[in-house]
């Protein structure tokens, strides 16, 4: 994954809670993998409409060359991940509607994220860092001579 410093909707961006971030590495033949998750946070647009969600993203990736320093949650995060699946939403709140769980203490953990997360796009929500991206690095703009 790579860390950006500004968020764009466009990369699809997550904010993840650092403190949740699993990884396991193991071999894979002569190379290695690498299986893990991490809570996290994420908007994402349809039909012009501006959803905030939240879940859980799987961070893995088979035939590595090199193991990934699993010391930290930002090492773990920094690795070649694969996140062609995105993310895995529990809950989405889209200003109107919530949907996901349906247990009332699950609602209403989620909303207290998602409201003020959706009131205050594009901010990081408190106690989570972004903005990780699985997409290529962007190349830097180039002027013409």
């Amino acid at each position: 994954m790579i860390r950006e410093d500004r968020f764009l909707i466009s990369r699809k961006p997550f904010a993840v809670d650092l403190s949740s971030v699993t990884g396991e590495l193991g071999p894979h033949g002569d190379r290695f993998s690498i299986d893990g998750k991490a809570d996290a946070v994420w908007f994402r647009r349809q039909d012009g409409v501006t959803r905030a969600c939240i879940g859980t993203i799987m961070l893995w990736r088979h035939h590595l060359r090199e193991p990934v320093p699993l010391d930290t949650a930002q090492a773990i995060l920094s690795a070649d991940l694969d996140g062609r699946y995105g993310g895995d939403c529990h809950g989405r709140w889209d200003g109107d509607r919530y949907w996901g769980a349906q247990e009332p203490a699950a609602m209403e953990q989620h909303l207290a994220i998602l409201r003020p997360m959706l009131d205050n796009y594009p901010s990081l929500p408190p106690g989570y860092d972004g903005w990780w991206t699985f997409q290529t690095p962007r190349q830097p703009k180039t002027s013409a001579t």
